[in-house]
Formats: structure tokens, sequence, C-alpha cells
């Protein structure tokens, strides 16, 4: 009796135990990553961040319910609530608001929407270091004012007309970017304030008052963001040649837009990008409708970086402007007043030494087309993501949080040519015959019993 007391005792004890051990672990939670360099778990860089950050998070995902997309996303995004619990994660299915998806812009199955205060950012790839330079970008205070030209018949970032940009506008201002509009006419000194000015593609020329201006502001080291259309005479020369810019005549013609579907030869679209700070892992396609060239002076007085460049099958038409559907014969490049042969470039991102007392570097930007930002074109390939990159990086707020490489130097085998051979023998022939040796000699001994 004594004995089946203290088993039963035992027994009791070690259930109590095991229950004990199951209570406390829904209260308390221990893990370790024992992977190598802790590629399971986000990088220390990631992990201060969600520290700084005072106040919940609101993450969004455009993922549709069925696949493995969502549970992708969620196991994910867990790492970040480990650190910081009140991020939270919500879904919204596409299909099922169409309509929503639709005023929202979405594209791609899994968009994502982040939400720190009253901003956001939309990410269309989820990794670490996308989504923490995003966190960063929400987090820094401070309100950046960005001038947009008028009267001179600019396109205006608060207009609902189709050359307007006032959808790119709203996305501006849920990044925290306060727009304003700014009348050289009225106003003859761009102030101290501003962080950047956009000159978008005017209609009528520049009083020279005006244009001086613009000059003296980029002399002073003012950040400068400007369109170009075609064939635009409104008395910037002066402008340019501050920029050490030329203007290339005609519109860009580039064949190589059938790969995309493009009927219309004028309508230039490129998925690949020069190496610069503002295109670094931007991989989308982007559409620019009948783009102007652009060519810096020798001896230049900035460094010019390329940001968007046409095709091989590309020049500068100056000529006919082709229409869509017209016959190939009547659209050719024939080397005649100043057309140039391909790749041309259609953007620049130029920087040099700020004058400025405390500023380490001015940056300007110069596109060869206003329409890809409007609201008729924003919606089309990567046009949007492009342009927030040019505002960031013009903004000094294009900052990344470093990850660090976690991988395992033994996660990737390479073979040569030879051993390649030698394995590929031994498994078609070295292994077959080995096993068929091994079964003559056990039915040869069996036969000598």
């Amino acid at each position: 009796m004594r004995e089946r007391l203290d088993n039963l005792l035992y027994a009791l004890l070690l259930v109590a135990l095991v229950l004990l051990i199951g209570f406390l672990g829904t209260r308390y939670r221990f893990t370790h990553d024992f992977s190598h360099g802790q590629r399971a778990s986000l990088d220390r860089a990631s992990v201060a961040l969600l520290k700084r950050l005072d106040g919940p998070v609101e993450i969004v995902s455009w993922a549709r319910a069925g696949g493995e997309l969502r549970a992708a996303i969620r196991a994910f995004v867990e790492r970040y609530r480990e650190i910081k619990p009140d991020i939270v994660l919500r879904f919204v299915d596409p299909d099922a608001d169409p309509n929503a998806a639709r005023e929202a812009g979405i594209r791609i199955d899994g968009e994502i929407d982040v939400h720190f205060g009253a901003r956001s950012e939309r990410l269309r790839q989820l990794d670490e270091a996308t989504l923490s330079s995003a966190l960063l970008r929400l987090s820094r205070a401070g309100e950046r004012i960005v001038a947009f030209l008028e009267g001179e018949g600019e396109r205006r970032i608060d207009g609902q007309a189709n050359a307007d940009l006032g959808e790119f506008g709203k996305l501006l201002e849920t990044r925290g970017v306060r727009t304003v509009n700014l009348a050289l006419a009225t106003t003859p000194r761009i102030a101290d304030n501003v962080d950047l000015v956009v000159v978008a593609n005017p209609r009528v020329a520049f009083a020279d008052a005006a244009v001086k201006e613009l000059v003296d502001h980029v002399e002073r080291g003012g950040h400068l963001l400007w369109f170009l259309e075609p064939g635009e005479a409104v008395g910037l020369d002066a402008l340019a040649a501050a920029l050490s810019l030329r203007i290339l005549p005609g519109i860009v013609v580039d064949g190589g837009g059938q790969q995309f579907g493009i009927e219309d030869p004028s309508f230039v679209a490129i998925n690949r990008h020069p190496p610069q700070a503002i295109t670094e892992g931007f991989d989308l396609a982007i559409l620019l409708p009948q783009p102007v060239a652009l060519a810096a002076l020798v001896p230049a007085r900035w460094k010019f970086e390329p940001l968007v460049r046409s095709s091989a099958q590309s020049w500068n038409e100056t000529g006919h402007i082709p229409k869509a559907g017209e016959p190939e014969g009547q659209v050719r490049y024939d080397g005649t007043d100043g057309e140039i042969a391909g790749p041309l470039d259609l953007a620049f991102a130029l920087t040099r030494l700020s004058p400025r007392p405390g500023a380490r570097e001015q940056r300007v930007v110069v596109i060869g087309d206003g329409d890809f930002l409007s609201n008729s074109f924003l919606a089309n390939g990567g046009n949007r993501e492009f342009g927030t990159r040019v505002f960031d990086w013009l903004l000094a707020d294009d900052g990344l949080v470093e990850v660090g490489d976690h991988a395992a130097p033994d996660r990737t085998l390479v073979l040569g040519d030879g051993l390649l051979t030698l394995i590929s023998f031994g498994f078609l022939i070295g292994l077959p015959a080995l096993l068929a040796g091994t079964g003559l000699v056990i039915w040869h001994r069996r036969r000598r019993r």
C-alpha cells in the first residue's frame, strides 16, 4: 500500500509539474536562434529601431485569402511583433473588395501599407531591409516643405486634371511632405525654409527676374526637381547652363517598347536602370510618354549620375512625331537634324558639395518627362514608386537600415565542371555497377553454400 501511495504521489506531482510548465508557457516566452549568425532573427539595427519607435504601427497587407502568401507575411511580421507587441497586422482581400483595391492603387498581390502616426508608406516587396527602412523614414520628425512653381502654366500639385499631379500630391502628404504653390511673379525670393523647389513643365516663358531667382536658388545650395517636355521654350536656358545641362531636340523614340506591348514608339518603357541611390533595388518598369533626351556639358560643375536610360533601339526624333499604329517605315532614324542614336539618358541625378553652411551635399534631379507622375499615368508600372524614390532622395529622406549578411558560409556548394562530370558518371554508371556487383557477390555466395 505504501509503495502504491508513493507511485500515485509521484504521478500526481509529475502531472502537476507538466501542467505548471504548460501554464507558465502561456504567460512567458523564451526563444533562442541557433542558426548561423542568427539569420532567423532580426538584425540588431532593426531591433534598436523598433525599441525607439514610440507609438503603435499598423501593417495592412492586400493579400488574397488563398495560397501561402498570408502565412509567409504573418510569420515575417511576427519577428517584429516579438520586439514591438503593438504592431498590428491586418489583411484585406483585394478580390473581396475590388473597388477599394482599385482606389488604393493595388496592382500586385501582397502589397503592404505601413502606417505610423499620420504617415504611411506603400511597399511592394517584404524583407527586413525594406520594412525597417520604411519604419525609419516614417518615424522621422519634422515637416518637409516642397514648393511647386505656379503662374506659368505648370502642372498643379493639387489639381485634378489629367495633366496635373494631384494624386501624387496626396501621396506626398501621407509621407509627411507639405506641398505649397509658389508664384515667383509675386514672391521674388524663395524662402530658406523651402526644402525643395519643383519646376513642373511651364507652358509660358518665365520673367527674367524669376529665372534669376531660380538660378540664385541653385547657387545658394537649394535642392531642385525639374520636369522637362519636348519643345519647352520657357526661357530657362540660364538654369540649364547653371546645371551644366544640355537638352537634346525632338522626342525620344524607342522600338524596345514592343516587348511591353506598347505600339506607340514615343511611349518609352524601361525596366532596367543605371546604378544609383534612387534606383538601388528598383526593378519595376516605368512608362515615359514622349520624353526628351538629356546630356551633360563638359566640363561639368556637377557630378552627373544617369537614372533612366533608353534602349539601343532608340533615338531622338527631330522630324516626324510618330503616332500609334503608323507603318514602321514612316518612323526611322536618319541621323540628320541633330538625331542621335541611343542609348540616351532621360533623367539625371546631380550632386555637388553644398555652399550652404552645415550642409554636406546639394541634390538636383532633372527628368525629361513630366507626364509619368500625372494623374493619367501615375498608376502605370512603377511610376508611383519611382517618383517617391526621387522625392525621398532629394529631401535627404532616403536613409536605409543596414542589415548585415547572416547567411551561413556553407549554404552554397560550388562545383567545377570536372567534379560535376565525375559525380554524374558515378550516379549513372558507378552506382548501378556497384549495386549489380554486390548482387552478383551475394548470389555467388549463396550458391556455394
